[in-house]
């Protein structure tokens, strides 16, 4: 069996809070605590949770735009958690990231071509292949128009910017791509466009993501893998198939029973919440979820239950629907 493209273990970020004149340490902000997952080649695995459960912090911790603070990243079998930025510098180009902003993060003095051929300069792909030639391949590759190489990104839609920088991130080449929210400022015809394009180019080109959002009803039509994210922890992760038919955690519960739905007259289980996501700078003890819980037991609040086997590779972190 091959290795997996990416295997991630114990991935922790934490983010130190200061105070007083002396600026020291006085807590710290945790968001991601102790994930692991693998992502397999050619496959998604998609990381999903509200605003504020750690996903977008795992998701750059991954390709180390923000330095972990403990666990380990693999990437195509090797260990890059503790690589100098020199040493890490060769596979940048095999690990690339989309924003969720397609026109803060595209540089509004550069004409599509200069971003696109300076990406290929960076990682000396330019002697490969001329970059004339390679950006009219990308436009087509994303469905632009071979004229769009010589505009600047204010001449372009928000779906059109979103397809600059798909282009920009396959510029060089990479195996993995991180979608940050990918979608989520488009309209939802324009999403649809731009996830049926980053499903052509997997097929097409073998890429892996690891695509981040909080709408469940995205990820359904990309994902071969979901992990249900709530406070910086996995609660849920298994076969998307497995989670969306059969889901077991509460949370996972509520976020599908928010989607809304195409019949009006059709019913859903509704799963009521309580409160608000507690503060990842002072979480819950226990279960992170428990205070907000419809199925809480007193149990939920005295310890952090483990990744429950609910079979068909299917886990959740819930002691009561899946316990240990």
């Amino acid at each position: 069996m091959s290795t997996p493209l990416l295997q991630v273990e114990g991935l922790t970020k934490h983010f130190p809070v200061k105070a007083g004149v002396l600026s020291r340490t006085v807590g710290a902000v945790r968001a991601v605590e102790d994930v692991s997952f693998t992502v397999e080649r050619g496959k998604t695995l998609s990381l999903v949770g509200e605003s504020g459960s750690g996903k977008t912090t795992a998701g750059r911790c991954l390709l180390r735009l923000i330095e972990p603070t403990a666990g380990t990243i693999r990437f195509d079998g090797q260990d890059i958690t503790r690589l100098s930025q020199r040493e890490l510098r060769p596979l940048r180009k095999r690990m690339q990231i989309i924003f969720q902003d397609p026109y803060g993060s595209l540089n509004p003095r550069m004409t599509v071509f200069t971003m696109l051929a300076e990406a290929m300069r960076a990682h000396g792909l330019h002697q490969k292949q001329p970059p004339a030639e390679r950006v009219q391949e990308l436009l087509q590759l994303v469905g632009l128009p071979s004229e769009a190489a010589h505009r600047y990104p204010h001449e372009f839609s928000g779906g059109q910017r979103q397809r600059v920088g798909i282009a920009r991130a396959l510029a060089v080449e990479p195996e993995l791509i991180v979608a940050d929210e990918a979608v989520s400022a488009l309209d939802v015809s324009i999403q649809a466009q731009i996830l049926n394009l980053l499903k052509e180019l997997q097929e097409r080109l073998g890429l892996s993501y690891v695509f981040i959002a909080h709408d469940l009803s995205v990820v359904r039509h990309l994902s071969h893998e979901v992990a249900v994210m709530y406070l910086g922890r996995i609660v849920e992760h298994g076969p998307a198939e497995s989670v969306f038919a059969h889901p077991v955690h509460p949370y996972t519960r509520a976020l599908l029973a928010s989607v809304p739905m195409v019949d009006p007259g059709a019913r859903r289980e509704r799963v009521p919440l309580r409160g608000e996501t507690p503060s990842p700078l002072n979480p819950p003890a226990g279960c992170a979820f428990h205070p907000r819980c419809p199925d809480a037991i007193p149990a939920c609040s005295e310890r952090m239950p483990g990744m429950g086997d609910c079979g068909n590779r299917h886990g959740a972190r819930c002691m009561v629907h899946a316990p240990e």
